[in-house]
């Protein structure tokens, strides 16, 4: 029997990727994206199929997660076997400027999705997207026994998100698990995220449309990894026998200054001639250091990272170099081949979504 995926969030960098794994594995895939006057689903448009056509599995469903009556109506319809909640408010910065609207959608949002499922009596096997942030500034590495102390709104609405997914588990019986994912990048992440600038701000200075890339604080550690292995822990959380709470991560750290420098040799630059700061950029607080300590992911998952720190930037730098026209370098595109399945590959994983964002640029 086919199973039925729910995915909040499907338009966004680990909803597309998460999209066409489950796709891969013959789900019927749902996702839930808001209304606007402008298109917002490059990422996904390469995998789009008209719903009208027989034997298509992948279906859109308009709505916002601040309506409460709205996610019942639609819990109770579709009845969805799996429920990938990634929707959010997720820029950190940005949450100290709408901390109000960040608790409320990715807060809030997760207990409304959480109550639907309860309401309707639904099997759903549900999966809240918790975040390395909600760590803040307890020392690493991080485990699912560290306690957490948020540093931001972002953070602090996560925290309560990930709390009232164990609620839900522990007083209502609720299949429903925590992923605490440590940051994960990939072509399709955020241009204001600062992997993303970084590449795609060294893709515009090779292509002569800028001179400058401007940035914040590059002393700050992260743990970072590529988005389409994490969305495979994703899938193997909910495909437990029981639901439990895991982080993902590689267990390795790099600083912002790590990352460009990393970006600009491997495109044959000079990063300090080029990379300027910007007290703009900078957090009210700030986290200073992540690392993951993924031992019980690797353990009951059978999950480990394959894609290191260098492999994640070449990826990156070349994706953007083909956005801008420009002929990649070419390790990104040996290292999915090497070491991704079939279902993540450079023309599917890249060079179809930009050629999906060119066509919407033309027709724009």
């Amino acid at each position: 029997m086919t199973k039925r995926a729910l995915i909040t969030g499907i338009t966004g960098q680990d909803g597309s990727y998460l999209a066409e794994l489950l796709l891969s594995k013959g789900y019927e895939v749902h996702g839930i994206i808001r209304r606007a006057s402008t298109f917002n689903t490059a990422r996904i448009d390469h995998i789009y199929e008209d719903p009208n056509h027989p034997g298509t599995k992948l279906f859109l469903h308009h709505g916002d997660l601040s309506s409460t009556e709205w996610i019942l109506s639609l819990i109770y319809n579709l009845l969805p076997d799996e429920l990938y909640h990634l929707a959010a408010q997720s820029h950190v910065k940005v949450s100290f400027d709408i901390p109000e609207y960040t608790g409320d959608i990715t807060g809030v949002g997760t207990t409304r999705l959480l109550e639907a499922i309860r309401r309707c009596g639904a099997k759903t096997r549900f999966y809240q997207a918790s975040s390395s942030e909600m760590f803040g500034s307890v020392p690493p590495p991080q485990s699912e026994t560290t306690p957490f102390q948020p540093q931001s709104p972002y953070a602090a609405a996560k925290v309560y998100a990930h709390w009232m997914t164990r609620i839900y588990r522990d007083g209502y019986g609720l299949f429903a698990a925590n992923g605490i994912l440590f940051n994960h990048e990939s072509p399709r992440r955020g241009e204001t995220f600062v992997t993303r600038k970084i590449t795609r701000g060294l893709a515009s200075i090779l292509a002569g449309k800028e001179d400058s890339l401007y940035l914040g604080n590059l002393d700050a550690r992260r743990d970072w990894g590529y988005t389409p292995e994490y969305v495979e822990a994703m899938w193997r959380i909910l495909q437990q026998d029981a639901a439990d709470d895991f982080v993902i991560g590689t267990g390795e750290t790099h600083s912002v200054r790590e990352f460009v420098e990393e970006a600009f040799t491997y495109a044959g630059l000079d990063w300090q001639k080029h990379v300027k700061l910007s007290d703009r950029y900078k957090r009210p607080l700030e986290v200073d250091v992540l690392i993951a300590d993924p031992s019980k992911a690797r353990t009951k998952l059978g999950w480990q990272a394959k894609i290191g720190f260098r492999d994640l930037v070449a990826i990156m730098v070349d994706a953007d170099l083909e956005a801008a026209g420009l002929q990649p370098r070419g390790r990104g595109k040996t290292v999915l081949a090497e070491k991704l399945g079939h279902w993540n590959q450079w023309h599917n994983s890249v060079t179809r979504m930009v050629q999906s964002v060119a066509g919407q640029a033309a027709q724009g």
